[in-house]
């Protein structure tokens, strides 16, 4: 469904850790006023990204908040004037214009962060370790449902693009390609009327697959190019980005507009209306729902993201943020429960693995905390898509075993216990 624009909330509760990394530092105290688009929470550490107001108003608070995950974090809390008073950072018209680093310090002031899920800084992106030919936009939606990155390229496909070229730019990169699947005709005729002018840039039409949308398969898929295990897209020579977060890099150059706000794709069978939304950050989920014209009868669960890789939302009033692509409410015939029945050996975990590993050994090991054993079977190669829980007629719960395995292994190294 076309993107529509859902108000502003009265209140914005604005979290200062809406991405991978170190949380950042408030900058403002209650009784502030500030204005939309002013930075409230300033990064910390390189692997970290600054917030930004997504309302004009007052500070009535900074404090604790539960997230939609039932988590608590520090958040920034504004009380909504309705002025929309804006606060703008430096405009460029000219990209030619921009050096490398000037464009990673303008990201790195908005505030983006990979917005197709994992929140990763995005200046940090840009900052390869290794020389970069080519730059890959992930135009594959990620998971079933979300249509949102969809919807993006059919109604802002200039401004995507010359977001790309920003990030080349900024890499160094002499190649742009943006990754789309072929069910989305739409989208590869919009882009493809975009690019028609610039040479090094072109559309690959992609196989409707999943995960088609996670990042080495998309390299794969495209470039032919294998990242090698615990490795980064930069050691075969390429850079991933979101087609969202191609827009944002280019309104924080153009527009010197930080990031603050994001479509969400709103959807499932229990959702009355379902639609894409133009939300800012920080309104409760419950809103989302409330725009949408609400639930048909009571959800069996609600998930942050997408089917295969979500989690459950446990609390509705819980604020959007950066990296929230998807919020759906599912009916009992939608969603399906682990159910953790004796393995049979059947082996479909492994057949579907798109990393070519062994779930069915990771899970066990993961759950009986044999947390070395799990890495040498290669754990932190998983990129947890769920297919391996999906497909099991066991209902085997392996992808939570193994994001337990993940940690537990992480929190063993952290005590010295494993090398």
């Amino acid at each position: 469904m076309p993107i529509m624009v859902l108000p502003a909330p009265d209140i914005a509760v604005i979290p200062l850790q809406q991405h991978i990394g170190a949380p950042c530092e408030p900058i403002v105290a209650v009784g502030d006023r500030v204005k939309m688009g002013q930075m409230i929470g300033q990064a910390s550490q390189f692997i970290c990204a600054s917030v930004h107001a997504s309302v004009s108003g007052q500070v009535i608070a900074i404090e604790p908040r539960s997230l939609a995950n039932g988590n608590k974090v520090p958040c920034v809390v504004i009380k909504n004037d309705g002025r929309d008073e804006m606060a703008l950072g430096t405009k460029h018209t000219d990209l030619k214009k921009l050096s490398a680093s000037d464009i990673r310090q303008a990201v790195k002031d908005a505030g983006i962060v990979g917005m197709g899920g994992a929140g990763f800084p995005t200046h940090v992106k840009l900052t390869p370790p290794k020389p970069v030919d080519t730059i890959l936009i992930n135009g594959a939606e990620c998971e079933p449902y979300l249509t949102c990155d969809h919807r993006l390229m059919v109604e802002r496909a200039p401004e995507m693009v010359q977001g790309l070229l920003a990030i080349m730019k900024a890499v160094g990169a002499e190649k742009g390609i943006i990754g789309i699947e072929a069910n989305k005709p739409d989208a590869i005729a919009e882009v493809q009327k975009v690019i028609a002018e610039y040479s090094n840039l072109s559309v690959a039409s992609l196989q409707v697959r999943y995960p088609q949308g996670a990042e080495k398969q998309l390299i794969k898929a495209i470039l032919g190019r294998e990242v090698p295990s615990g490795g980064l897209p930069a050691d075969v020579g390429c850079v991933v980005s979101n087609v969202h977060t191609a827009i944002a890099v280019y309104e924080a150059l153009m527009k010197g507009k930080s990031s603050y706000e994001r479509v969400v794709t709103v959807s499932g069978g229990a959702v009355v209306d379902p639609r894409n939304v133009l939300v800012r950050v920080g309104t409760p989920i419950e809103d989302l729902f409330e725009f949408c014209g609400g639930f048909l009868g009571q959800p069996e669960v609600v998930i942050c993201g997408g089917p295969m890789t979500g989690w459950e939302i446990k609390d509705l009033s819980g604020p959007v943020v950066k990296n929230m692509s998807g919020v759906l409410a599912l009916t009992r015939e939608e969603a399906a429960f682990d159910e953790n029945h004796p393995c049979i050996r059947c082996g479909r975990c492994v057949d579907s693995c798109p990393m070519g590993l062994t779930p069915n050994l990771l899970g066990e090991y993961s759950d009986k905390g044999m947390y070395s054993e799990a890495e040498q079977l290669h754990l932190k190669d998983c990129i947890e898509c769920g297919l391996c829980s999906y497909v099991c007629p066991a209902k085997r719960a392996l992808v939570t075993w193994i994001k337990k395995g993940k940690a537990g292994l992480a929190a063993e190294k952290a005590k010295g216990k494993v090398s």
